[in-house]
């Protein structure tokens, strides 16, 4: 557990340069140049969890991709052990909604191994006790969501160990039975998956209605001319926010 750093991100991949492999969980209490997806910047409030798993794999890029849809689902697991599970959702691809607000983030970075393979730094924040103000969507803590059998948000320290535990058993899954069982439980977290939604893809919007997901994870876009537009990464809106 480390007192500060810039970015559990930017250390795993500091640790990868210099030929560190892991399996490394790098926890910080607190991130001063966190980052989100597209380089924004991530909120880092104490007592939030900052968190990056520090992995390799031989698997190629776009399989090894695959490894956020495991982290989605670990974090909604660990939700799970803190809020009513009827509130704890994923908004494609990787965002973790309590209620309907998102609550965690993912962000997901590789690199060239000298060996061969890949290093992965699988990038997680929670919201346990705040959530940051001023963002394109309503976000939210977990200690808003509180189940009534518990008392209080977990420290760090404990949502660091049900975080690794539940990525443990979702990355054993993947890595013996193949993708399927992963996309299967993700889909059943996942709602929105037939609903009207826009796409915004760097320099270009897309607006459509989603046909669910293809098998490597890709959200399947329906646009009002009949063709179909596969997105693999993306900020998409759903259902009334479209």
């Amino acid at each position: 557990m480390l007192d500060h750093t810039d970015s559990t991100n930017a250390d795993a991949r500091r640790r990868a340069e210099a030929g560190e492999t892991g399996p490394l969980w790098i926890v910080a209490r607190r991130q001063t140049a966190g980052r989100g997806r597209r380089g924004r910047a991530w909120e880092s409030d104490t007592g939030n969890l900052f968190a990056t798993l520090l992995t390799n794999t031989p698997k190629p890029p776009a399989e090894a991709a695959q490894v956020t849809f495991i982290a989605a689902l670990a974090v909604a697991d660990l939700l799970d052990t803190y809020a009513p599970s009827s509130l704890v959702t994923i908004k494609w691809p990787n965002d973790v909604m309590l209620a309907g607000d998102k609550a965690a983030g993912v962000l997901v970075e590789s690199g060239a191994r000298a060996e061969g393979g890949l290093w992965l730094a699988v990038g997680i924040g929670v919201n346990l006790v705040h959530a940051p103000d001023g963002t394109e969507r309503p976000a939210t803590a977990l200690v808003h969501h509180l189940r009534g059998d518990v008392t209080a948000a977990p420290t760090v320290e404990s949502a660091a160990a049900r975080l690794a535990e539940a990525f443990d058993v979702w990355l054993t899954r993947w890595e013996t039975l193949g993708f399927e069982p992963i996309l299967d439980a993700w889909r059943a977290r996942t709602p929105g998956l037939d609903r009207p939604a826009v796409a915004r893809l760097g320099r270009e919007t897309v607006a459509g209605v989603a046909e669910g997901v293809a098998p490597d994870g890709a959200l399947k876009l329906r646009l009002a001319d009949g063709s179909l537009r596969l997105i693999s990464a993306g900020d998409v809106f759903f259902g009334e926010a479209a």
